[in-house]
């Protein structure tokens, strides 16, 4: 299983220097890959957890992150697709491609808050056919020399996209969700799926296995299929309920859990320890908490 973490980009440790000096650290330690998330808006009566009180866009604190980098992945889990345009989100994606030399990761969800549906006028309904459609659209502005859509919810009239991404075939694309036919869909068309942070691990074990079932069942090698699992790690007092808890060495076997379970890469986010990716934060105590936990659970220390 591979080992990687969060970039900061929620609370009072997402600054410009520690958003550099963290991925070069993270890359230093062997970490595999990077990961932001997304979030717009915190609506004033909404009741958010502090992490998504204050953040950085995801796809412009990669790009700031990949010019101090050489190696490590980058990936967004996730970005909400009804909100921006498939085809906008393309040139995004092959511009971050393109500049960090093929490092991208891009995960698709369909979002949950209807302070941000709102403010940009999108609606995630009917999730599959949306989700599906976007997918197309994506594929064939990645790889087609001349691209065209017509579906229900895109258009892309014949058109061209340059330059193109440096992977081939695009950057991966992972999808989110929680319900069973989401987890399917992510096995049959995605390169994989990518947990909620809500997640417990009981049910990313079970998710795990319908996504891999899925692909079987669509032909698709089950053991390609990517399983990325966001680590919420609670260092301190050990709860059963949380594996990454405890000591370094049990938040470690917490860690072994997940690679038992089927999951091929754990991502620590430390935006969701309050004492970092709170905005309210001290901010010289959590730079120090954050290179502490960092350093502690390093792949290759």
């Amino acid at each position: 299983m591979l080992i990687s973490c969060g970039c900061p980009v929620a609370g009072v440790w997402a600054d410009p220097m520690s958003v550099t000096g963290f991925a070069m650290r993270a890359e230093e330690l062997g970490y595999h890959g990077l990961w932001a998330f997304q979030r717009l808006l915190a609506g004033v009566d909404q009741e958010l957890a502090p992490v998504y009180h204050s953040v950085l866009d995801p796809m412009l604190a990669l790009t700031y992150a990949a010019a101090r980098t050489t190696q490590i992945r980058l990936g967004v889990a996730v970005i909400n697709l009804p909100y921006v345009s498939p085809a906008y989100l393309a040139k995004q994606a092959s511009t971050l491609d393109v500049l960090s030399g093929g490092r991208f990761d891009l995960g698709l969800g369909t979002g949950w808050s209807e302070v941000e549906f709102a403010a940009t006028n999108s609606d995630p309904n009917p999730r599959g056919r949306r989700t599906e459609e976007y997918l197309a659209v994506l594929a064939t502005l990645f790889n087609d020399k001349v691209s065209a859509y017509e579906g229900e919810f895109y258009t892309v009239p014949p058109s061209s996209m340059a330059p193109a991404p440096v992977q081939a075939g695009g950057p991966p694309i992972l999808l989110g969700g929680t319900a069973e036919v989401a987890l399917r869909r992510a096995g049959r068309l995605a390169a994989g799926w990518v947990s909620s942070s809500r997640a417990s691990f009981e049910e990313i074990a079970r998710g795990t296995q319908i996504v891999r079932r899925a692909a079987e069942e669509s032909g698709r090698d089950p053991d390609e299929v990517r399983i990325v699992v966001r680590g919420v790690v609670r260092p301190g007092l050990r709860d059963d309920s949380v594996p990454l808890s405890g000591t370094w060495e049990q938040i470690k076997g917490g860690a072994e859990l997940y690679a038992e379970a089927g999951v091929t890469e754990l991502f620590y986010d430390l935006n969701w320890d309050p004492n970092i990716g709170s905005p309210d934060a001290d901010p010289r105590a959590a730079g120090e908490r954050a290179e502490e936990i960092l350093t502690a659970l390093a792949p290759n220390g």
